[in-house]
């Protein structure tokens, strides 16, 4: 658990100062909301990366976390500004889970 949240503490800082001063995509906030979404999905897909979790279980705690990121940004900034959080989040999420299919284990831990 503490791992997992420290990939999503590095990754919300890495992606939000990317944002911020490389790409610059629409205000601080709306950076570090993107820079969490990005984060988190690194902290969720490390966090679930357990052989004893079912895919049923890890694609339904993935997709209300998708959910609940929408339901805050879109309180936040609006529905437009909330919806590419989820893109950087399944995105990430996806491509951990496609690296560790590489490995024999199945697994990046």
């Amino acid at each position: 658990m503490k791992r997992a949240l420290t990939y999503t503490i590095a990754g919300t800082l890495i992606s939000f100062l990317i944002n911020h001063f490389l790409l610059e995509s629409g205000g601080f906030w709306l950076e570090l909301f993107y820079g969490f979404a990005f984060g988190l999905a690194w902290g969720m897909a490390y966090y679930l990366d357990n052989p004893n979790l079912h895919l049923s279980k890890k694609l339904g705690i993935s997709f209300g976390v998708m959910l609940v990121l929408v339901i805050i940004g879109s309180l936040i900034f609006d529905f437009e500004k909330a919806l590419p959080s989820v893109f950087k989040f399944s995105i990430v999420f996806v491509g951990y889970y496609l690296l560790a299919s590489f490995r024999q284990n199945k697994s990046l831990k």
